[in-house]
């Protein structure tokens, strides 16, 4: 079954190019223009992803995505934006999109990551049917592993029986982004962007990124099944593995 994608983008050149990568990819593509046209068509139509543009006229990316949490929770979202802002950035993080992406964005990488947030929206579908080992409450962002260890990125806090730790707000933001999209390979600079709240270069990435990397990773020493999940990938940055 293909599933359907919604572009919004009020720039007429941006939103026909996205439209026609992603049905060349053999999606039903439909498009509007504006953020109040995208809350219209959500609901009244079902959207599995939408590709939104930060920047608009009127009702903004950001609006578009807090309204169609609440009419259609099941939508997954890719912000774009030319603007990467500590503002824009950590309230995206708060409402718990699949991807921030600057512009101008490779069409690869659009595709790229359509497939992985359809995918992540299959394994959260499962997940509330029963049929994954993760359970996720969306509501308190809480997260239970099989070994007992629970997450609770609501209060930033992870305990298994009488053990309990307290992380950090950048602690818990990196924690977030990782484990909301287990297997997704996310960049140093993508890291530093998404839980510092701003941007930097290639070369610096990491070394603002290692002490916080390295710090969580101690937190989380007594919880190894957690722990063990955050993976290095040499070169790039990190994921966090799901259930394999």
């Amino acid at each position: 079954m293909k599933s359907n994608i919604l572009v919004v983008d009020d720039e007429p050149v941006a939103r026909q190019s996205l439209s026609d990568i992603l049905r060349l990819e053999g999606y039903i593509v439909n498009s509007v223009p504006n953020g109040q046209a995208a809350v219209e068509y959500v609901r009244t139509h079902p959207v599995e992803l939408m590709v939104v543009d930060l920047r608009m006229p009127g009702m903004d990316g950001l609006e578009v995505v807090q309204v169609v949490n609440q009419v259609s929770p099941e939508t997954e979202v890719i912000l774009l934006t030319a603007f990467g802002t500590t503002e824009s950035a950590i309230q995206a993080l708060r409402l718990r999109i699949h991807d921030y992406l600057l512009k101008p964005v490779p069409p690869a990488q659009v595709v790229n990551s359509v497939k992985k947030g359809l995918t992540r929206r299959e394994a959260r579908l499962k997940m509330r049917s029963g049929g994954a080992s993760i359970d996720v409450d969306e509501g308190m962002a809480e997260f239970s592993l099989k070994d007992g260890t629970h997450i609770d990125l609501s209060r930033r806090q992870v305990r298994k029986k009488d053990q309990i730790i307290h992380l950090t707000p950048a602690e818990g933001r990196l924690l977030r982004v990782l484990i909301e999209n287990p297997g997704r390979v996310y960049s140093h600079r993508e890291l530093v962007l998404l839980v510092q709240g701003y941007d930097t270069s290639q070369r610096e990435a990491p070394e603002i990124l290692r002490p916080l990397v390295s710090r969580l990773r101690h937190k989380l020493d007594a919880f190894p099944a957690l722990s063990d999940r955050i993976v290095s990938v040499r070169g790039t940055g990190y994921l966090y593995e799901g259930d394999k």
